[in-house]
């Protein structure tokens, strides 16, 4: 079963470039009003006027999601500005620490952790009463395919972990909700081009280990990433259905989509 979107409302992590923007315009194609949040504010600028381009409404809010009090306040702007927050869309994420594992500093790899798993749980805990509330609610948290061959990025070891991590928090916690109306998946979005995938291929080689520089710039250099535009409309195909504690995989319907 489906429904549609339109007339509900979403708050988008990182969504001032790649992936986050990119789903935050699909969902304005169908309705959907959104709450754009990631921590540069001429990034979110730039994704708002697309939006409204687009005949749709938009609210910038600024913040880091690292940081407990700025997630919180986010939040409350979301749920204040759009009157309540229907569509969770986790997508704020980074790659680093990059590098062999004992040079790693350890506050580094707790510090990706706690953005990349404790931020989104956070901010789902935060929204996910209104939810309940309503007996409606769609939850999608951003992973990776690493997921499935953690031992090809080497070097990456917060990134793989936080990874896993949130795909079983997602799947737990759609076995919690279930019945109740809050569907809550994940979505692995693709080898995607984006200004992630540019800071891996710039890095230095020697620092976060050759093997690990080879593999992003070969993905570059043969043509093999999709795009940001491709990879989310993937995702909003998916989203207005009933079906809950999923892995969505891009790769499942991609050959499907239009470039």
């Amino acid at each position: 079963m489906t429904t549609s979107l339109n007339g509900r409302t979403a708050l988008v992590t990182g969504a001032g470039r790649g992936i986050g923007r990119a789903i935050a315009l699909e969902l304005a194609k169908t309705g959907v009003r959104v709450a754009l949040v990631a921590r540069s504010h001429d990034e979110l600028t730039d994704s708002a006027a697309s939006v409204h381009e687009l005949g749709g409404t938009a609210v910038v809010i600024t913040g880091d999601v690292a940081d407990p009090d700025q997630l919180a306040r986010c939040a409350n702007r979301a749920r204040d500005e759009l009157g309540g927050v229907d569509i969770l869309i986790n997508n704020a994420a980074v790659v680093w620490p990059l590098g062999p594992s004992a040079e790693i500093d350890s506050t580094d790899w707790a510090a990706a952790i706690g953005i990349n798993v404790v931020a989104v749980a956070s901010l789902t805990f935060a929204l996910l009463p209104a939810m309940l509330e309503q007996k409606w609610g769609r939850i999608v948290n951003v992973s990776s395919g690493v997921v499935t061959r953690p031992a090809s990025m080497i070097g990456g070891n917060a990134y793989v972990t936080g990874k896993a991590a949130l795909e079983a928090h997602t799947v737990n916690l759609a076995a919690e909700l279930a019945d109740s109306g809050v569907a809550v998946n994940a979505f692995r979005p693709g080898s995607v081009d984006t200004a992630m995938q540019a800071w891996i291929r710039g890095q230095d080689p020697d620092r976060i280990g050759v093997n690990l520089h080879q593999r992003f710039s070969r993905s570059y250099a043969e043509g093999s990433l999709i795009t940001a535009e491709r990879s989310a409309r993937s995702l909003l195909d998916r989203l207005p259905g009933e079906e809950t504690g999923q892995i969505w995989d891009v790769t499942d319907s991609v050959s499907h989509s239009s470039p």
